[in-house]
């Protein structure tokens, strides 16, 4: 069973995460501590403006009143509303390594089921804190843009690896058929995670709660992982 490369993946992702950590001007020059506050006061009111409207909807001068500095300030940081939007999208995949952290525990018994829940609502919570930005981050990289393509590809393929790893353990221990494709089946659990954290509140049209929600995914998952049954 042809497995992708693993190292090529986190490389990608790591390039990523390094490049959003290189904060400097327009003009290349690098930031200190009074800049820096300066430029995150106008990335959390492009974030406030982006729960209300779309990113094409909004204006520099509309952001730069909000985080009370002028729209030169703006572009002193920023090309564009639409270069602010991808740094916060950038910003929300540096938080994805605490869901890396429940992956890598122990998956055995009622201990593993508990840890599914855990990824679930870890995972919805991320969507709660940044719902606006994952979305315009999603809409973007699907339409083509490259840029939001490889935020968003830093933030999932360390997830994959994981959750691919965890499989094949599984596999090796015969609790999962060697015909499933262990990155395949963690891209579709990472793909579920990603639709509920986005539109879990639409699905109380079928009235069901958030927990059964949460229930519902992470006996799934915990299933899909391990190859058990969640009792």
């Amino acid at each position: 069973m042809g497995e992708p490369p693993r190292g090529p993946a986190r490389k990608r992702a790591r390039k990523a995460r390094n490049s959003a950590r290189k904060l400097v001007a327009q003009t290349g020059r690098k930031l200190g501590p009074r800049a820096l506050r300066t430029r995150q006061r106008l990335l959390d009111a492009a974030a406030e403006l982006l729960k209300e409207r779309s990113v094409l909807d909004i204006s520099v001068v509309e952001i730069a009143r909000k985080a009370e500095t002028s729209p030169g300030t703006f572009y002193h940081y920023f090309k564009d509303v639409e270069e602010a939007a991808l740094r916060l999208a950038e910003q929300a995949a540096d938080e994805m390594p605490a869901v890396l952290d429940l992956i890598d525990g122990s998956w055995r018994g009622q201990a593993g089921l508990d840890r599914a829940r855990e990824i679930v609502n870890a995972f919805i919570e991320h969507w709660d804190a940044h719902h606006a930005v994952l979305l315009l981050r999603n809409l973007s990289a699907d339409k083509g843009d490259v840029r939001f393509q490889r935020v968003r590809r830093a933030a999932i393929a360390p997830v994959l690896d994981r959750l691919a790893a965890r499989i094949r353990e599984a596999q090796e221990a015969g609790r999962v058929s060697p015909a499933i494709h262990s990155y395949l089946a963690s891209a579709a659990m990472a793909a579920i995670l990603e639709s509920l954290g986005a539109h879990y509140r639409e699905l109380r049209h079928f009235e069901a709660s958030r927990e059964e929600l949460v229930e519902t995914c992470a006996r799934i998952l915990y299933q899909t992982v391990t190859g058990r049954s969640a009792s």
